[in-house]
């Protein structure tokens, strides 16, 4: 009884201890180990043996990780208080930095990213944040990316989600941009009245050029009122006619 309990004991010690020596990786994790306290190298993937008591080791992913920043609250640089949150894109380049550089890379990660929002984008006016939301990604994905290099880790992509605004900000972006509507309406009429006294003048300069030319538009315009359903016509008389009627009346001094 008591060699069957030694041997089950035995055998247990050899399970365990089998367990602490062989470790296999997936194809996207390595293993940083550590030998007595002190780092030694990184090893992965596959089947990889360690040494009981003496190594150890920590996984780390290398996939790409997604984290969401939670929504920050900014001021702009015209003071307009916003909530803005985004989702980070980052890997793990180099194990080794990320498990010793710093103690745990992913809340690490996190924090960092949200200061870094909310001072990017302090540095913005309101217009900027919703207009130029593309170079504003950039700017935020360069300064996180200088900041973590250290730590080993590549920040590949920053997408701002959403900008929240209060209603009072919202009713404000309403009425600027209706009155911006209105102000290009003005302009484009404006501009169409010029235009259209340009041409104005242009044809009263050549109608002046051809007498002939005056009398078919004369006649042009009787043609198109007389289709109207009109009971009264007025006929413009020449200048021309008139003056000549006058040179053939008798009673002309």
């Amino acid at each position: 009884m008591g060699m069957q309990i030694g041997f089950t004991l035995l055998l247990l010690l050899v399970i365990a201890l089998a367990a602490s020596t062989f470790r296999i990786l997936r194809e996207y994790e390595r293993a940083v180990v550590f030998q007595l306290g002190r780092f030694w190298q990184v090893k992965g993937p596959g089947l990889i043996l360690l040494i009981p008591v003496v190594q150890q080791m920590i996984r780390v992913d290398l996939r790409t990780i997604v984290l969401d920043v939670p929504p920050q609250d900014v001021i702009t640089r015209d003071n307009v208080s916003v909530k803005v949150n985004a989702v980070l894109y980052f890997r793990v380049l180099d194990p080794q930095k990320a498990i010793i550089q710093v103690e745990n890379f992913l809340m690490a990660t996190s924090q960092l990213a949200q200061t870094t929002l909310r001072a990017v984008l302090g540095k913005h006016d309101l217009d900027q944040l919703l207009a130029e939301r593309e170079q504003l990604n950039n700017d935020i994905q360069q300064v996180l990316d200088a900041q973590t290099d250290a730590w080993g880790i590549k920040v590949a992509n920053v997408e701002i989600k959403h900008v929240d605004l209060n209603e009072s900000m919202i009713r404000a972006i309403a009425r600027q941009a209706e009155a911006e509507r209105e102000r290009r309406a003005k302009v484009i009429h404006a501009e169409g009245e010029l235009q259209a006294s340009e041409k104005l003048m242009q044809a009263a300069e050549m109608l002046g050029r051809q007498p002939g030319a005056m009398q078919l538009r004369y006649m042009q315009t009787l043609g198109s009122i007389a289709g109207d359903k009109t009971s009264t016509i007025v006929f413009p008389l020449p200048i021309e006619l008139l003056k000549g009627m006058a040179e053939l009346s008798p009673n002309k001094p």
